[in-house]
């Protein structure tokens, strides 16, 4: 079974990340990134209000189910959307930390201005820059999956304070695929990348991330980060769990086996 094997034993032909907790710390997330977007939001929204990109946000937005109950919460509502209203609603969603794609790829708009003037970078762990380097060198090929926007995704590890990693990535998957706690969205990541699911392996801080993607075929490691939450005793007998990626550094591509 795919949950007896150490990372010693383990082959794979991609590596898929999480971010948050896995490669990059959640206070990092959590105390530096989103309060950033919500400290902008409002001033993104009126540098840019009328433009394709923001229309587009705005509108998809007000599909969100959470959008009427937002509303009703208001003591008085305007009399049409505006940038007070979209800003009032970005941050309640940022308070509450919900995975909503529109307000994903609204924040990394704004932290796109945020790391192109140098306020932001990328937090990632310092076992992360020799573990895509010895990945890529053994032929492996790294992709991402975040509930962040795939533009966010590139921003973090092309502007991270090890310096350019975007150039280990050659792929990203963020919500459009589906949710991550979701079978189908590691069957949908395994068919774009033309990849037998069992030669992929996931690795993630959040254990129904690990099971939905092991439901789809995929080896998942789960990752107990400092500042991550506790496993319970379950938890750590169903997955393996390590601390870094160092134990999975030597690991290798399948052999070839010739055909009978």
């Amino acid at each position: 079974m795919i949950s007896a094997m150490t990372s010693s034993e383990r082959v794979a032909k991609v590596v898929l990340v999480d971010i948050e907790g896995t490669t990059t710390s959640i206070s990092f997330v959590h105390d530096v990134l989103f309060p950033y977007a919500k400290n902008n939001v409002e001033k993104f929204l009126r540098d840019s209000w009328g433009g394709d990109d923001t229309n587009q946000i705005v509108q998809d937005l007000q599909q969100v189910p959470q959008f009427s109950d937002y509303k009703n919460t208001l003591c008085a509502l305007p009399a049409s959307v505006d940038v007070k209203l979209i800003t009032g609603f970005v941050r309640y969603l940022i308070d509450k930390d919900l995975k909503v794609t529109p307000m994903k790829t609204l924040q990394g708009l704004i932290w796109a201005q945020g790391y192109g003037d140098g306020q932001l970078k990328g937090h990632v762990f310092e076992d992360v820059p020799a573990a895509f380097q010895a990945w890529c060198a053994a032929g492996l090929r790294i992709g991402v999956y975040s509930s962040g926007s795939v533009a966010a995704q590139k921003l973090i590890f092309g502007n991270s304070i090890a310096g350019n990693l975007e150039t280990y990535l050659s792929a990203h998957f963020d919500t459009h695929v589906g949710h991550k706690q979701e079978q189908q969205s590691y069957e949908n990541i395994a068919k774009a990348l033309a990849e037998d699911p069992q030669h992929i392996l996931f690795l993630t801080d959040i254990p129904g991330e690990a099971a939905a993607a092991r439901s789809a075929g995929l080896q998942a490691i789960i990752l107990q980060r400092p500042g991550n939450a506790a496993l319970t005793d379950d938890q750590k007998s169903s997955f393996e769990v390590i601390t870094d990626f160092k134990p999975l550094q030597n690991l290798k591509l399948p052999e070839n086996k010739p055909l009978a």
